[in-house]
Protein backbone atom coordinates (compact mmCIF):
# COMPACT_ATOMS: atom_id res chain seq x y z
CA UNK A 1 0.00 0.00 0.00
CA UNK A 2 2.65 2.70 0.68
CA UNK A 3 4.46 1.79 -2.59
CA UNK A 4 1.18 2.37 -4.12
CA UNK A 5 1.25 5.63 -2.38
CA UNK A 6 4.92 6.71 -3.17
CA UNK A 7 4.26 6.20 -7.11
CA UNK A 8 0.83 7.95 -7.08
CA UNK A 9 3.14 11.10 -5.42
CA UNK A 10 5.70 10.84 -6.93
CA UNK A 11 3.80 10.58 -10.44
CA UNK A 12 1.57 13.76 -8.80
CA UNK A 13 4.22 15.80 -8.44
CA UNK A 14 5.52 15.31 -11.64
CA UNK A 15 2.45 16.16 -13.22
CA UNK A 16 2.18 19.53 -11.21
CA UNK A 17 5.88 20.22 -11.31
CA UNK A 18 7.34 23.24 -13.36
CA UNK A 19 9.45 20.74 -15.22
CA UNK A 20 7.24 18.30 -17.49
CA UNK A 21 5.09 21.47 -18.03
CA UNK A 22 8.33 23.91 -18.96
CA UNK A 23 9.19 20.53 -21.71
CA UNK A 24 5.67 20.24 -23.29
CA UNK A 25 5.79 24.24 -23.44
CA UNK A 26 9.74 24.03 -24.85
CA UNK A 27 8.04 21.23 -27.24
CA UNK A 28 5.09 22.51 -28.36
CA UNK A 29 7.40 25.83 -29.31
CA UNK A 30 9.62 23.69 -30.74
CA UNK A 31 6.94 22.13 -32.86
CA UNK A 32 5.94 25.85 -34.06
CA UNK A 33 8.79 27.16 -34.50
CA UNK A 34 10.07 24.37 -37.14
CA UNK A 35 6.26 24.65 -38.82
CA UNK A 36 6.81 28.36 -39.31
CA UNK A 37 10.59 27.65 -40.41
CA UNK A 38 9.26 25.18 -42.84
CA UNK A 39 5.93 27.54 -44.61
CA UNK A 40 8.96 30.40 -44.73
CA UNK A 41 11.10 28.13 -46.36
CA UNK A 42 8.64 26.91 -48.69
CA UNK A 43 7.37 30.35 -49.32
CA UNK A 44 11.28 31.74 -50.40
CA UNK A 45 11.74 28.76 -52.03
CA UNK A 46 8.80 29.61 -54.34
CA UNK A 47 9.95 33.04 -54.72
CA UNK A 48 13.43 32.29 -55.38
CA UNK A 49 11.93 30.05 -58.27
CA UNK A 50 9.84 31.79 -59.61
CA UNK A 51 12.48 35.65 -59.71
CA UNK A 52 15.28 33.00 -61.62
CA UNK A 53 12.90 31.75 -64.64
CA UNK A 54 11.61 35.36 -64.69
CA UNK A 55 15.26 36.04 -65.36
CA UNK A 56 15.64 33.57 -67.63
CA UNK A 57 12.73 34.62 -70.09
CA UNK A 58 13.90 38.00 -69.73
CA UNK A 59 16.72 36.23 -72.50
CA UNK A 60 15.67 35.78 -75.91
CA UNK A 61 14.50 32.12 -76.60
CA UNK A 62 14.42 30.68 -80.11
CA UNK A 63 11.59 28.60 -79.65
CA UNK A 64 8.10 28.91 -77.95
CA UNK A 65 8.61 24.95 -76.16
CA UNK A 66 11.66 26.82 -74.45
CA UNK A 67 8.37 29.24 -72.65
CA UNK A 68 6.32 26.27 -71.97
CA UNK A 69 8.85 23.65 -70.30
CA UNK A 70 9.97 26.57 -68.22
CA UNK A 71 6.30 27.32 -66.38
CA UNK A 72 5.76 23.15 -66.45
CA UNK A 73 9.33 23.36 -64.66
CA UNK A 74 8.10 26.07 -62.28
CA UNK A 75 4.85 24.41 -61.48
CA UNK A 76 6.99 20.91 -60.98
CA UNK A 77 9.93 22.51 -58.85
CA UNK A 78 7.70 24.09 -56.67
CA UNK A 79 5.95 21.26 -55.77
CA UNK A 80 8.96 18.43 -55.07
CA UNK A 81 10.23 21.09 -52.92
CA UNK A 82 6.72 21.48 -50.47
CA UNK A 83 7.49 17.85 -50.30
CA UNK A 84 10.44 17.36 -49.54
CA UNK A 85 10.93 20.51 -47.00
CA UNK A 86 7.28 19.46 -45.71
CA UNK A 87 9.13 15.84 -44.98
CA UNK A 88 11.91 16.84 -43.19
CA UNK A 89 9.80 19.11 -41.11
CA UNK A 90 7.61 16.06 -40.43
CA UNK A 91 10.70 13.66 -39.04
CA UNK A 92 11.74 16.87 -36.71
CA UNK A 93 8.82 16.86 -34.69
CA UNK A 94 9.04 13.32 -34.53
CA UNK A 95 12.25 14.02 -32.43
CA UNK A 96 10.74 17.15 -30.48
CA UNK A 97 8.43 14.42 -29.49
CA UNK A 98 10.99 11.63 -28.90
CA UNK A 99 9.91 9.72 -30.98
CA UNK A 100 13.04 7.27 -32.59
CA UNK A 101 13.25 7.86 -36.12
CA UNK A 102 15.33 4.57 -37.03
CA UNK A 103 13.02 1.63 -35.67
CA UNK A 104 9.64 3.91 -37.61
CA UNK A 105 11.62 3.86 -41.03
CA UNK A 106 12.38 0.33 -40.84
CA UNK A 107 9.26 -0.58 -39.80
CA UNK A 108 8.21 1.61 -42.58
CA UNK A 109 10.26 -0.14 -45.07
CA UNK A 110 8.80 -3.44 -43.87
CA UNK A 111 5.35 -2.46 -44.20
CA UNK A 112 6.02 -0.35 -47.53
CA UNK A 113 6.26 -3.99 -49.21
CA UNK A 114 2.71 -4.64 -48.37
CA UNK A 115 1.83 -1.32 -48.63
CA UNK A 116 3.36 -1.47 -51.94
CA UNK A 117 0.74 -3.98 -53.43
CA UNK A 118 -2.12 -1.46 -52.74
CA UNK A 119 0.12 1.56 -54.19
CA UNK A 120 0.76 0.47 -57.10
CA UNK A 121 -1.82 3.05 -59.09
CA UNK A 122 0.63 5.83 -56.98
CA UNK A 123 3.75 4.56 -58.67
CA UNK A 124 2.35 4.47 -61.74
CA UNK A 125 1.03 8.28 -61.50
CA UNK A 126 4.11 9.51 -60.38
CA UNK A 127 6.24 7.54 -62.93
CA UNK A 128 4.02 8.70 -65.77
CA UNK A 129 3.86 12.23 -64.46
CA UNK A 130 7.93 12.27 -64.81
CA UNK A 131 7.92 11.26 -68.78
CA UNK A 132 5.00 13.26 -69.19
CA UNK A 133 7.64 16.34 -68.33
CA UNK A 134 10.65 14.49 -69.17
CA UNK A 135 9.46 14.14 -73.02
CA UNK A 136 7.07 17.07 -73.37
CA UNK A 137 4.05 15.82 -73.93
CA UNK A 138 2.60 18.93 -73.21
CA UNK A 139 3.54 21.69 -70.76
CA UNK A 140 1.73 24.43 -68.46
CA UNK A 141 -0.44 26.76 -70.87
CA UNK A 142 -0.89 24.10 -73.55
CA UNK A 143 -4.16 23.20 -74.63
CA UNK A 144 -4.72 19.79 -74.96
CA UNK A 145 -7.39 16.39 -74.97
CA UNK A 146 -6.22 14.21 -72.46
CA UNK A 147 -8.12 11.01 -71.05
CA UNK A 148 -11.25 12.31 -72.93
CA UNK A 149 -10.75 15.85 -71.07
CA UNK A 150 -9.96 18.92 -73.41
CA UNK A 151 -8.71 22.23 -72.05
CA UNK A 152 -5.92 24.07 -70.93
CA UNK A 153 -3.29 22.51 -69.18
CA UNK A 154 -3.40 24.70 -65.62
CA UNK A 155 -0.59 22.34 -63.57
CA UNK A 156 1.65 19.55 -63.81
CA UNK A 157 2.51 17.56 -60.49
CA UNK A 158 4.18 14.75 -59.54
CA UNK A 159 1.15 12.42 -58.87
CA UNK A 160 -1.89 14.59 -60.95
CA UNK A 161 -2.45 16.92 -63.73
CA UNK A 162 -4.55 19.79 -63.50
CA UNK A 163 -7.17 20.49 -67.02
CA UNK A 164 -9.19 23.56 -67.02
CA UNK A 165 -11.96 22.98 -69.60
CA UNK A 166 -13.44 25.84 -71.36
CA UNK A 167 -16.87 25.70 -69.82
CA UNK A 168 -14.57 26.72 -66.43
CA UNK A 169 -14.67 22.92 -65.05
CA UNK A 170 -11.33 21.99 -63.44
CA UNK A 171 -10.45 18.19 -63.84
CA UNK A 172 -7.77 16.67 -61.85
CA UNK A 173 -6.40 13.72 -63.52
CA UNK A 174 -4.21 10.88 -62.44
CA UNK A 175 -0.74 10.77 -64.00
CA UNK A 176 -1.84 7.30 -64.75
CA UNK A 177 -4.75 7.24 -66.78
CA UNK A 178 -3.17 9.94 -69.19
CA UNK A 179 -2.35 7.04 -71.91
CA UNK A 180 -3.17 9.01 -75.09
CA UNK A 181 -2.23 13.24 -75.31
CA UNK A 182 -3.41 15.21 -78.42
CA UNK A 183 -1.83 18.48 -78.01
CA UNK A 184 -3.08 21.35 -79.81
CA UNK A 185 -0.33 24.17 -79.10
CA UNK A 186 2.85 23.06 -80.32
CA UNK A 187 2.08 23.32 -84.59
CA UNK A 188 -0.04 25.22 -86.41
CA UNK A 189 -3.72 24.61 -86.49
CA UNK A 190 -5.66 24.35 -89.75
CA UNK A 191 -9.11 25.46 -90.41
CA UNK A 192 -11.48 23.45 -92.48
CA UNK A 193 -14.23 25.13 -93.95
CA UNK A 194 -17.20 23.94 -96.36
CA UNK A 195 -19.32 26.38 -98.21
CA UNK A 196 -22.47 25.67 -99.49
CA UNK A 197 -23.20 27.17 -103.20
CA UNK A 198 -26.82 26.68 -104.83
CA UNK A 199 -26.22 24.70 -108.05
CA UNK A 200 -28.46 28.15 -109.63
CA UNK A 201 -24.46 29.98 -109.13
CA UNK A 202 -22.00 29.85 -111.53
CA UNK A 203 -18.58 28.22 -110.07
CA UNK A 204 -16.73 30.54 -111.44
CA UNK A 205 -18.31 33.40 -110.13
CA UNK A 206 -18.44 31.54 -106.57
CA UNK A 207 -14.77 30.89 -106.35
CA UNK A 208 -14.02 34.19 -107.68
CA UNK A 209 -15.54 36.01 -104.81
CA UNK A 210 -14.15 33.46 -102.20
CA UNK A 211 -10.45 34.28 -103.74
CA UNK A 212 -11.08 37.85 -103.41
CA UNK A 213 -12.29 37.93 -100.05
CA UNK A 214 -9.31 35.12 -98.84
CA UNK A 215 -6.83 37.24 -100.61
CA UNK A 216 -7.63 39.99 -97.65
CA UNK A 217 -8.28 38.19 -94.85
CA UNK A 218 -4.32 38.13 -93.39
CA UNK A 219 -4.10 41.27 -93.54
CA UNK A 220 -7.48 41.45 -91.22
CA UNK A 221 -6.32 38.92 -89.01
CA UNK A 222 -3.03 38.09 -87.53
CA UNK A 223 -3.80 34.75 -86.59
CA UNK A 224 -3.96 33.57 -89.99
CA UNK A 225 -0.56 32.02 -91.53
CA UNK A 226 -0.59 32.88 -95.18
CA UNK A 227 -3.90 33.31 -97.02
CA UNK A 228 -6.50 30.79 -97.26
CA UNK A 229 -6.41 28.44 -100.20
CA UNK A 230 -9.61 27.16 -102.10
CA UNK A 231 -9.27 23.51 -103.05
CA UNK A 232 -12.24 23.66 -104.80
CA UNK A 233 -15.65 21.43 -105.34
CA UNK A 234 -15.68 18.49 -103.14
CA UNK A 235 -18.84 17.27 -102.92
CA UNK A 236 -22.01 17.37 -105.00
CA UNK A 237 -25.36 17.47 -103.09
CA UNK A 238 -29.22 17.40 -103.94
CA UNK A 239 -29.49 20.91 -104.02
CA UNK A 240 -26.22 22.23 -103.66
CA UNK A 241 -22.32 21.29 -104.62
CA UNK A 242 -19.79 22.15 -101.72
CA UNK A 243 -16.25 24.49 -101.77
CA UNK A 244 -13.67 23.71 -99.56
CA UNK A 245 -11.66 26.24 -97.66
CA UNK A 246 -8.50 25.54 -95.62
CA UNK A 247 -5.93 28.02 -93.75
CA UNK A 248 -3.37 27.63 -91.52
CA UNK A 249 -3.55 29.32 -88.39
CA UNK A 250 -1.77 29.71 -84.86
CA UNK A 251 -1.84 27.04 -83.00
CA UNK A 252 -5.02 26.63 -81.41
CA UNK A 253 -7.06 29.72 -83.48
CA UNK A 254 -8.12 26.54 -85.52
CA UNK A 255 -11.55 27.12 -84.34
CA UNK A 256 -11.74 31.07 -84.12
CA UNK A 257 -10.63 30.62 -87.63
CA UNK A 258 -13.14 28.91 -89.14
CA UNK A 259 -16.23 30.72 -87.32
CA UNK A 260 -13.87 33.75 -88.79
CA UNK A 261 -14.15 32.81 -92.53
CA UNK A 262 -17.53 31.57 -92.43
CA UNK A 263 -19.11 35.07 -91.19
CA UNK A 264 -16.78 37.02 -93.51
CA UNK A 265 -17.80 34.59 -96.64
CA UNK A 266 -21.50 34.34 -96.09
CA UNK A 267 -21.97 38.40 -95.81
CA UNK A 268 -19.49 38.30 -98.97
CA UNK A 269 -21.51 35.96 -100.78
CA UNK A 270 -25.14 37.26 -99.99
CA UNK A 271 -23.69 41.12 -100.84
CA UNK A 272 -22.69 38.94 -104.82
CA UNK A 273 -26.29 37.45 -105.01
CA UNK A 274 -24.85 33.61 -104.03
CA UNK A 275 -27.19 32.81 -101.63
CA UNK A 276 -26.77 29.66 -98.99
CA UNK A 277 -28.61 26.95 -100.53
CA UNK A 278 -31.90 25.70 -98.32
CA UNK A 279 -33.43 22.38 -98.12
CA UNK A 280 -36.40 21.66 -101.10
CA UNK A 281 -39.86 20.72 -100.72
CA UNK A 282 -41.35 20.08 -104.23
CA UNK A 283 -45.39 19.44 -104.23
CA UNK A 284 -47.49 17.71 -107.11
CA UNK A 285 -50.96 17.69 -107.68
CA UNK A 286 -52.87 14.57 -107.94
CA UNK A 287 -53.22 15.18 -111.73
CA UNK A 288 -49.74 15.94 -111.83
CA UNK A 289 -48.93 13.16 -109.88
CA UNK A 290 -51.51 11.26 -112.16
CA UNK A 291 -49.39 12.38 -115.87
CA UNK A 292 -45.69 11.49 -114.31
CA UNK A 293 -47.16 8.29 -113.45
CA UNK A 294 -48.50 7.89 -116.98
CA UNK A 295 -45.24 9.27 -118.43
CA UNK A 296 -42.94 6.67 -116.60
CA UNK A 297 -45.59 4.33 -118.21
CA UNK A 298 -45.40 4.86 -121.51
CA UNK A 299 -41.73 5.39 -121.16
CA UNK A 300 -41.20 1.68 -119.77
CA UNK A 301 -43.32 0.43 -122.76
Amino acid sequence: MEETNKLFTSLWEKITGPDLWLDIAGGLLQIVFIALLAMIVVRISRNLINSLFKDSQKRQRPMRISERRENTLIKLTQSVISYVVYFIAFIMILKVVHIEIGPLLAGAGVAGLAIGFGAQNLVRDIISGFFIVFEDQFSVGDYVLVAGVEGTVEEIGLRTTKVLSFTGEMNVLPNGDITQVTNYSIRNGLSLVEINIPYESDVSKAESVIEEVATTLPQEYDYLVGKPEIQGITELNVSHYVIRIIAETEPTMQWAGERMIRRVMQDRLYKSGIEIPSPRLVVYSSEEKQQLLKRGYERDQ
